[in-house]
C-alpha cells in the first residue's frame, strides 16, 4: 500500500486546510486510517483516525471539536479538515493506515505511511 498526502500550506492562526490523503492498492476498505503530526523537535503525535467503515472516528484532545477526519473508500482516500487553526498546529502531517485493531493511537502501531504535508499556521 502506498499513500499520498496533499493539501498542506500556510494559513493564518483561525483559518482552515483540508488534508487529503490518496491510498493506492485493492484493500484500502480493510483497513483503517489515521494522521499524524511532528513539530520540529518534538515526537510525532497522533491527531486522528477512523474505521475501516468510516463510521467510528477518534481524535487527540488538542484537536477535538475543531479537526475532522473522514474517509471516502470508493475513491481510496481520507480527509482531515483542519479548523480554527492554531500556531501549535504547525507541524508536517503524516497519515498511515493499521491492520491491526482499533484503536490504535501508536506511531508503532501503523503498518504504512505517507510521505507527510507541510501545515504552517501563522499568529
Amino acid at each position: 500500500v502506498q499513500l499520498q498526502a496533499s493539501g498542506g500550506g500556510l494559513v493564518q492562526a483561525g483559518g482552515s486546510l483540508r488534508l487529503t490523503c490518496a491510498a493506492s492498492g485493492r484493500t484500502f476498505s480493510s483497513y483503517f486510517m489515521g494522521w499524524f503530526r511532528q513539530a520540529p523537535g518534538k515526537e510525532r503525535e497522533f491527531v486522528a483516525a477512523v474505521l475501516a467503515s468510516g463510521g467510528t472516528t477518534l481524535y487527540a484532545d488538542s484537536v477535538k471539536g475543531r479537526f475532522t477526519i473522514s474517509r471516502d473508500n470508493a475513491k481510496n482516500t481520507v480527509y482531515l479538515q483542519m479548523n480554527s487553526l492554531k500556531p501549535e498546529d504547525t507541524a508536517v502531517y503524516y497519515c498511515a493506515g493499521s491492520v491491526g485493531v482499533w484503536p490504535q493511537t501508536r506511531r508503532r502501531d501503523y503498518d504504512f505511511w505517507g510521505q507527510g504535508t507541510q501545515v504552517t499556521v501563522s499568529s
